[in-house]
């Protein structure tokens, strides 16, 4: 029996509920994995509010890191013993121990702890998609990252920095903005205080960002737009704030032929082999030092209801885990 997290209707983090559940073997596939530490994510809450469904009764969680266990049947890409991480469906990451498919899973290099490989492989593997592969970006680019103080946009501002692309970040409160600058960021802009549209022409010379990156959904999303220069992407992949209301695609066309894409992680690493190269990449940034993974907040297995209350009051910065 393993401890795990789940949640029996949809609601707030006190509907959060820990249990005691059977891990059983891996089948054909499958591994069972020892949890050492235990990413916390967005999506985690959207899954626990019901803005993303699940059938409930579920587990939760979206990225861990620990020992593998046990094998199934054809996998042949890592082995019992081995250090692994996963960004991956379904839920389910928030527990001691787990069964789950061997696609996604991937082995840690040497020099890399688990609390760095939890805390980096969603967020990670996020930034390598939108920069990489969703609209991949050359030196000299320009881009609007919301939330550069959190999780992703931490990564996203070292990354940035390291590829020669000028990010323009906005974060909520002058000590948010100057982690955001400490961390790579060109500039990042108090939203609190300051109006972003306005500031984001001045900063690029009234000519708008090649793209906005933008994880917090429907408080910035109808103001992003203005922030693009013609032929722009606008690149919605959170709903921190809320969803984003129906858009009138007239109104892209209206604002300089802009283009717009929802994108998930999902979708890219649903294939093993991408997957895994996407994982390869992150590790590689981590272990050259071009990207650091901060740890700002790490709350036990049992205090999961707080975790989530910290995630949701927006006052966390970097990532945060859950250390089984």
């Amino acid at each position: 029996m393993v401890r795990t997290v789940i949640v029996e209707q949809a609601g707030g983090p006190e509907n959060l509920k820990i249990v005691d559940l059977e891990v059983g073997k891996p089948e054909r596939g499958q591994v069972r994995i020892r949890h050492e530490a235990i990413g916390l994510n967005y999506i985690d809450v959207y899954q626990r509010t019901g803005l993303y469904p699940l059938k409930y009764p579920h587990a939760l969680g979206m990225e861990a890191a620990g020992i593998v266990e046990e094998i199934g049947e054809g996998v042949t890409h890592i082995s019992v013993g081995d250090k692994v991480a996963y960004a991956s469906m379904p839920p389910g990451s928030y527990c001691e121990a787990r069964v789950m498919s061997a696609a996604q899973v991937c082995s840690i290099p040497q020099g890399i702890s688990s609390d760095t490989a939890a805390a980096a492989m969603l967020k990670g593997m996020t930034v390598e998609y939108l920069f990489h592969r969703t609209l991949p970006l050359n030196h000299g680019c320009k881009v609007l990252f919301h939330a550069a103080a959190g999780g992703v946009g931490l990564i996203a501002c070292q990354w940035a920095k390291a590829e020669g692309i000028t990010l323009i970040g906005t974060a909520g409160g002058p000590e948010k903005c100057a982690l955001a600058v400490a961390q790579g960021a060109t500039y990042c802009i108090d939203y609190k205080s300051e109006n972003f549209v306005k500031r984001v022409k001045e900063l690029t010379s009234d000519e708008g960002v090649d793209a906005v990156m933008d994880g917090v959904g429907a408080d910035t999303f109808e103001r992003s737009l203005d922030c693009l220069k013609p032929l722009g992407m606008m690149i919605s992949f959170g709903n921190a704030s809320g969803p984003v209301p129906p858009i009138n695609l007239a109104l892209l066309g209206q604002k300089g032929s802009l283009k717009i894409t929802r994108p998930t992680l999902f979708t890219h690493i649903a294939n093993h082999d991408i997957c895994q190269k996407m994982a390869a990449h992150v590790f590689q940034k981590i272990l050259s030092k071009t990207v650091t993974i901060r740890i700002d907040q790490r709350f036990s297995l049992n205090d999961v209801a707080d975790a989530h209350r910290a995630i949701e009051s927006r006052k966390t910065t970097g990532s945060t885990l859950l250390i089984v």
